[in-house]
């Protein structure tokens, strides 16, 4: 088995900080390359790679985060968390053909919960909207597993804020360290969580009629959530893509000389970036685009709970179908948003290269020498002279890339208006409940249990299938390759002994296609051949796949057919 991090440093688990940080050190002074080389040792590979490996080692163990995580999953299950894409899936599947029933059952039963935590809600929706669980059945007590994920959720914000500011790791320098998660923003986070908590709480209250304010004070938790996304979201849309050089010709002066009051205000109200065409150029558009599409679906979603609102207090009577128009909209501008993005994309790639995916130019718009004439009033050629000079010719990669992109943003297309249609037809069936339809419930989540079942159903067939192959096992038969058109041929000394006795049918018939000259004509009475030793019948033996039946047998045997 691998040898663990604390035996790596020498120390126990439960040892401190301090501890650890001597045991580091400790080890540096004996196991370093350079310490090594000057105690006239030769540091080979191994030696390079076992100091690498405390080194690893020390670096997990002195951050109070990574340490814990460690000791939850192991050196391996840290480095599928932090970088899930370098799994190996060979070594997966050998880890699962080495484990035992049990363990597959364990991995298998983890997943089954997840699918049953996400779906028991739903399920238990749809079990009292169709009155399974009795007239008189509580909202309250149909919302426990909501009430369950809501314990979760408070417990990993409460956690976070009890971990502290996450202390700058050695190797960065001060200047240049910022908490990727700042006190405040998890205070903001808590809170906002609250706001929907609260919300649901007192909405299933309503529901009961075990809440004494109206449906207005119990959808104010809500709306107080939606003010504070705006709050989060519409200082990005004001922000100003600016470069460096633009800010030192504003301010008067080089960066370096900025103040902190200056930094303040530029990181509040600006987006800097390199330059205006770099990928930190095109993060930041896309920082902005997304800000203000969020602020589009809270303005969307803001219009739906006031619609919902005034529905469930009896402010107005009108078809659920009307109620749920803000959706049916909100969906229409998501897939025309899509799809002008996709043609966008493609419109630049037609600029780039007119020729890609068989795009021409249009012969009646296109541009020609013919009667170009420049400022002065003489014929010309160039651009000035109304000419558009033709796009650069892209070399082969840059077309394949250009392709790509193409083909990313309409898969994209694709699949969010999909998405978006299927999530239509399921809103159309909720709709349609509240309306009043007598079909079950469950048809309404049906398409997810379905999902749901066959996930398992292929989870469970590749955890519980997998076994283990040795490793010296044959993987392939060579003497069967030629069968598949190979061109490696049986060996002869191994191949299968087959003994026969094969001779034609005696027939005096003559065929009327071939006359009594032809190949198949014949008035020989052929008798069977004396029967053999089996000393003869062993020393020329007869393989059937190598017997090629003569040109009298072929036609008998057609004769036959």
């Amino acid at each position: 088995s691998e040898t663990s991090y604390y035996a790596l440093l020498g120390v126990e688990r439960d040892a401190s900080a301090e501890d650890i940080k001597k045991a580091y050190k400790r080890k540096s002074l004996q196991m370093h390359p350079d310490k090594l080389a000057q105690r006239g040792q030769v540091v080979t590979d191994e030696l390079q790679a076992e100091f690498t490996k405390m080194k690893e080692a020390y670096e997990v163990l002195s951050d109070p985060h990574k340490k814990e995580t460690y000791d939850a999953i192991g050196a391996r299950g840290m480095k599928w968390v932090e970088e899930p894409f370098s799994i190996d899936p060979q070594d997966l599947a050998t880890n699962f053909s080495k484990s035992s029933v049990i363990d597959r059952s364990k991995i298998f039963a983890i997943f089954v919960a997840v699918a049953v935590s996400i779906l028991l809600l739903p399920i238990f929706i749809c079990l009292h909207l169709d009155g399974a669980f009795g007239e008189n059945a509580s909202w309250f007590a149909t919302f426990i597993p909501l009430w369950i994920w809501d314990g979760f959720l408070v417990f990993y914000h409460v956690r976070l804020i009890m971990m502290g500011p996450i202390e700058r790791p050695e190797h960065i320098p001060e200047e240049e360290w910022s908490d990727p998660l700042p006190m405040p923003k998890r205070y903001m986070s808590l809170f906002r969580f609250c706001l929907l908590a609260l919300f649901e709480i007192f909405a299933t209250l309503k529901l009961d009629d075990s809440f004494g304010g109206s449906w207005f004070m119990a959808f104010l938790p809500y709306y107080l959530w939606e003010l504070t996304s705006i709050y989060k979201k519409w200082p990005i849309t004001k922000m100003k893509i600016v470069t460096i050089t633009d800010l030192e010709s504003a301010f008067g002066k080089t960066s370096a000389d900025f103040t902190e009051e200056e930094k303040e205000a530029i990181k509040d109200g600006y987006a800097v970036v390199s330059s205006l065409e770099g990928e930190d150029f095109d993060e930041a558009v896309r920082a902005k685009t997304a800000a203000r599409q969020e602020l589009i679906k809270s303005a969307f979603r803001f219009i739906f709970s006031l619609f919902v609102l005034l529905q469930l207090a009896g402010s107005f009577t009108l078809s659920w179908w009307f109620v749920f128009l803000p959706v049916w909209v909100i969906s229409v501008l998501l897939c025309l948003h899509n799809y002008q993005t996709f043609a966008q994309v493609q419109k630049k790639a037609a600029e780039k290269d007119p020729t890609l995916f068989g795009i021409e130019g249009d012969p009646l718009n296109a541009s020609t020498d013919y009667g170009a004439v420049g400022v002065d009033g003489t014929a010309t050629t160039d651009a000035a002279g109304g000419r558009t000079s033709p796009p650069t010719p892209l070399t082969e990669d840059e077309r394949e890339n250009l392709k790509a992109e193409v083909m990313v943003h309409a898969s994209n297309l694709c699949t969010k208006c999909c998405s978006q249609g299927f999530l239509l037809v399921l809103v159309c069936l909720f709709v349609a409940k509240l309306q009043g339809a007598t079909f079950s419930s469950f048809w309404i989540i049906s398409p997810f249990l379905l999902v749901a079942g066959i996930i398992l159903c292929c989870l469970g067939l590749a955890i519980f299938g997998i076994s283990e192959n040795p490793e010296d096992a044959e993987l392939f038969n060579t003497t069967t390759t030629a069968a598949f058109g190979g061109d490696t041929k049986p060996d002869s000394a191994n191949a299968p002994i087959i003994p026969t006795n094969y001779a034609p049918p005696p027939t005096d018939e003559v065929d009327p296609e071939l006359g009594e000259g032809g190949l198949g004509a014949t008035t020989q009475t052929t008798t069977a051949p004396e029967a053999e030793t089996p000393a003869e019948s062993a020393a020329a033996p007869v393989d059937l796949l190598d017997t090629v039946p003569s040109k009298e047998q072929a036609a008998d045997m057609a004769d036959l057919d």
